[in-house]
């Protein structure tokens, strides 16, 4: 039984594609570059905002401009279309009535991170709340993972990764973390590599709190 839980945030508690794709198509008209179908973004984050534009601006090399821009209008853009994913809010809840300490993990830069979730859960009592900064890696280094782990006072194996990619999959197996995969996010293929797939938030935190570590190396199902 887990004892703690980390979560993902875009594609596993908000879904915010709309917005991303929406501020990095600006970015990309205002430096003379087409812009992309929403959905098509799906394919370019998970990884951290410079892969995001790389991705983004490819065949074209990165360029820092672009970076810059999107930086500038993502906070601009991030509150008018991304909502949280139904039945998200009840599962955490649920987990805190049943006294888990929660904590967040992204690889979208710190502030905005910090942000999104105070908007959208901040009636949720979190333990932390983890972007990405320059000083340390990114997911699926565990170096995050590990330390969130040590701040909600559990050994890795008894904290679940609840995420919707393969990123938050290899960033559990690299911290001896159970995780749990999303059906609901930008990648559900993914997610079922991970010890644990959830099809729904309505069983979410039941699943999580039935995590065993053993599911490190197994595999289970939400039923």
């Amino acid at each position: 039984m887990a004892r703690a839980a980390l979560f993902d945030l875009d594609g596993t508690l908000l879904d915010s594609l709309a917005d991303i794709g929406t501020a990095c198509n600006q970015a990309l008209l205002d430096h003379g570059l087409p812009p992309h179908a929403l959905a098509r973004y799906v394919d370019f984050v998970g990884e951290g905002v410079e892969n995001l534009i790389t991705q983004a601006m490819a065949p074209v090399p990165f360029d820092l401009a672009v970076l810059t821009a999107y930086k500038r209008l993502y906070p601009q853009q991030m509150l008018k279309l991304t909502v949280p994913y139904t039945g998200i809010e009840a599962a955490l809840t649920a987990l805190v009535a049943a006294g888990l300490p929660l904590a967040v993990l992204s690889n979208k830069p710190h502030a905005p991170t910090c942000a999104l979730v105070e908007h959208f859960f901040g009636g949720t009592p979190w333990r932390a709340v983890a972007g990405h900064r320059t000083e340390v890696p990114r997911k699926p280094d565990p170096t995050s993972a590990l330390a969130l782990c040590a701040q909600l006072g559990v050994a890795p194996q008894d904290c679940v990764f609840v995420g919707d990619s393969a990123v938050d999959v290899a960033t559990a197996l690299n911290a001896g973390m159970p995780s749990i995969g999303v059906g609901w996010g930008f990648r559900p293929h993914e997610a079922q590599t991970a010890s644990y797939y959830c099809p729904a938030p309505q069983v979410l935190a039941a699943l999580v709190q039935a995590a065993s570590p053993v599911a490190v190396v197994g595999r289970g199902v939400a039923s």
